[in-house]
């Protein structure tokens, strides 16, 4: 039975089980499954036939596109984009015949990061504020704030900046970087890069 829907929408195909929760502007389209004990923040986006599993944690402003499956472990910041059909795990060493529901590992993707289409990222690891998975890319480790990566398994391949332009192709970064197109700086961080603050 799908909870009443006020403050957000879910297309008739979709179900919504009790005992989640969906912010205000969501948008839920067609054959998708939010199970009980997801939360979904303010004005996301989320796609046809994609899966919310218990205890999945999405911010707000997230895109979720076609065919992704969140399982239990994922948390997405705000602002985070889900290419179609790019997957999550959550077991390391899955097998059809060993129930391995007390292994799952949580996978973290930080604000504003993307994961491109067809990416796979496995779980245990973390993905930084605003960095990019390109398309088909297969994440086997932590991924730096700001970094670009390409490939399976994914390596380093330059910086991104919040607006999506490359920064630089370098793997070693002489900072500050300026963008081409927006103008934002960043230096080193503790984890890849950071944005300089504007005084």
């Amino acid at each position: 039975m799908k909870p009443s829907i006020s403050d957000y929408y879910a297309h008739e195909s979709a179900w919504i089980d009790e005992g989640c929760a969906i912010g205000e502007g969501t948008r839920i389209w067609h054959f998708s499954h939010v199970m009980a004990g997801a939360r979904i923040g303010r004005n996301c986006n989320i796609g046809q036939n994609v899966v919310v599993s218990p205890g999945v944690i999405v911010g707000n402003n997230v895109k979720i596109q076609n065919n992704v499956s969140l399982y239990s472990g994922v948390t997405l910041e705000d602002s985070v984009f889900c290419g179609p059909s790019m997957v999550f795990t959550n077991v390391l060493n899955p097998r059809s015949h060993v129930s391995r529901k007390h292994e799952y590992q949580s996978t973290l993707v930080r604000h504003g990061a993307t994961l491109g289409a067809n990416s796979t990222i496995i779980c245990g690891h973390k993905i930084g504020a605003f960095a990019f998975v390109g398309a088909g890319a297969v994440v086997t480790r932590d991924v730096p704030s700001y970094a670009l990566v390409l490939g399976n398994p994914a390596k380093l391949a330059g910086w991104l900046c919040e607006c999506g332009v490359k920064l630089t192709s370098k793997q070693v970064v002489d900072v500050p970087l300026v963008c081409s197109a927006c103008g934002l700086s960043y230096e080193n961080g503790d984890d890849g890069l950071r944005r300089v603050a504007v005084v």
